[in-house]
């Protein structure tokens, strides 16, 4: 099933445009949503899982018009937001469980068998018996993953989840979705470039409400082979060297120097050397070139 987003728009009362004329096609298979805070991620979320309603556009999840028919979208939509909540003092079985009835799964046998799958699939099995308040933030994450699968959906939305996690966590965590984005949508929204190309075999890079690039982690890096350049350079140099060249990126060496990374079509002065693109390239390019120039 294919969501397709044509024209929409959102502006808040404050007067702040968060969605601006967006038209975005999401298939199968993992989907990363990629940009900076702030750049109308969970705005956009938000309205896919009709928790607001736009100003203007559509939404059609199959042949589910979202914004018309709310109730069919909810009964296929799994969605993990940003921040799940405060649990209650239940087990992880017992709160699954209770979800379940919410979902309307009446027979006790059917929410036994589905609360036993979701703990396997997330790898929360053996802790089911424990307190979700006393899990730890990547176990949180990936209950929260557990209670979305609990009415097998068609199309998942995880917001930002894997801020704050430590690396081991955000691994296990990242391994759990990889093996739940299969067989349906699912849109993971991130700032965190890392977790796109690590999981996401489509992409879209959005900021300030609309979508800069739409394309593949593997596309993207090939579109700018040969144009990534690096030096090594003593950090008083920095301000004179993103004044002359396309700056992208900068990182501390152990010395205390630093490497910087250009982008160019051609070799950018002669002690620069060419080296291979990054993810990260294509995301700072892309936020790049959407800044307004300044006279």
């Amino acid at each position: 099933m294919k969501l397709v987003i044509e024209g929409l728009t959102k502006t808040y009362k404050n007067g702040v445009k968060a969605i601006d004329g967006l038209n975005l096609e999401i298939g199968t298979g993992m989907f990363g949503l990629l940009g900076p805070n702030g750049a109308g991620k969970s705005s956009l979320m938000r309205t896919i899982a009709t928790l607001q309603s736009p100003d203007s556009g559509s939404i059609t999840f199959g042949d589910i018009n979202v914004l018309e028919d709310k109730m069919s979208l909810r009964k296929v939509l799994g969605y993990l937001p940003q921040s799940f909540g405060v649990y209650p003092k239940m087990s992880a079985e017992d709160l699954l469980d209770y979800f379940a009835t919410l979902k309307g799964i009446s027979s006790k046998s059917d929410r036994k068998k589905i609360v036993t799958k979701v703990l396997e699939i997330t790898n929360l099995y053996e802790v089911r018996k424990k307190h979700v308040a006393g899990y730890s933030g990547g176990m949180k994450q990936r209950f929260g993953i557990a209670q979305l699968l609990l009415n097998n959906p068609k199309l998942i939305i995880v917001d930002e989840p894997t801020a704050g996690l430590d690396p081991a966590e955000r691994h296990r965590f990242l391994n759990v979705l990889r093996e739940v984005g299969t067989n349906c949508t699912v849109i993971f929204s991130t700032h965190i470039v890392e977790d796109v190309k690590e999981l996401c075999k489509e992409m879209a890079i959005l900021n300030g409400g609309r979508i800069l690039k739409h394309t593949t982690p593997m596309e993207a890096t090939k579109e700018i082979e040969g144009k990534i350049w690096v030096k090594v350079i003593k950090r008083d140099d920095l301000e004179s060297i993103e004044a002359t060249f396309n700056v992208l990126s900068s990182n501390y060496n152990q010395d205390n120097t630093l490497n910087v990374r250009v982008f160019s079509n051609e070799k950018p002065a002669e002690d620069f050397v060419s080296t291979e693109p990054q993810l990260d390239d294509v995301y700072f390019i892309a936020l790049k070139d959407d800044q307004p120039v300044t006279a």
